[in-house]
Formats: C-alpha cells, sequence, structure tokens
C-alpha cells in the first residue's frame, strides 16, 4: 500500500449552526456544497477538506493540559500573530506550543483541537 494524499478529516460536532460559524466566519474557511442526507458541513482547505458531522454528544479525549499532547488536526497560517489576535478577538483560548516553535492550539465550540503553525 502507498499513500499519496490527505483527503479530508471528520469531526464530531453538537451545534451546526455554531461550528458553522467556528470554521467559516472565525477560521475563515470556504464552505463547499455536500450531498450526504445527515447534517453536517464541508469546508475546502486547499486540496483538503473537514467534513463536520452532528453528533448528539462528542466524546472528550483531551485528557492532556497541553492541548498539543491530545488528538487535533493542524493548519498551516501565513502570520501567527495576526491569527492569535483574531482569535483573542472572538474569546477563543489559545495555548502556545509548549515546544516553544511558532505554533499555537485553540479548541473549537466542542473541543476539537486545532493547531496553527506559521511555516
Amino acid at each position: 500500500m502507498q499513500i499519496t494524499n490527505s483527503l479530508h478529516t471528520a469531526i464530531l460536532v453538537t451545534d451546526l449552526e455554531r461550528s458553522e460559524h467556528f470554521y467559516g466566519k472565525v477560521l475563515g474557511l470556504t464552505k463547499i456544497n455536500r450531498s450526504l442526507k445527515y447534517p453536517g458541513a464541508w469546508y475546502q482547505v486547499g486540496n483538503y477538506q473537514i467534513h463536520l458531522i452532528v453528533a448528539p454528544s462528542v466524546p472528550t479525549e483531551n485528557q492532556n493540559e497541553k492541548w498539543g499532547r491530545n488528538p487535533h488536526f493542524a493548519f498551516s497560517v501565513t502570520d501567527l500573530d495576526i491569527a492569535k489576535q483574531e482569535l483573542l478577538a472572538h474569546n477563543y483560548p489559545i495555548q502556545a506550543s509548549a515546544s516553544g516553535r511558532a505554533a499555537l492550539f485553540i479548541q473549537d465550540p466542542d473541543g476539537n483541537i486545532i493547531e496553527l503553525s506559521q511555516q
């Protein structure tokens, strides 16, 4: 087997409207059409997609106080300082990378962890 590309990440959310605000407005991702019948939303990030799937509850796996040591997915940003200021303006808590590199971690409204890194 040879894996050639990453296509998407599916994450569970409990409130689609709240999550669409976070991913579409706060993070600025582009929402795309989907033809599936279950509730959710898809967002395009370059050649990659984030699939939001509505669920009655979201299991909390975040057991480490350092958010980056929990399950997460990562995005590259052009300016980490601007991203940090925008997130703080929307009242989202952030956590700097414990490694000291140019990265920070945030949580979506359901506690899914996202890394933002400037490369």
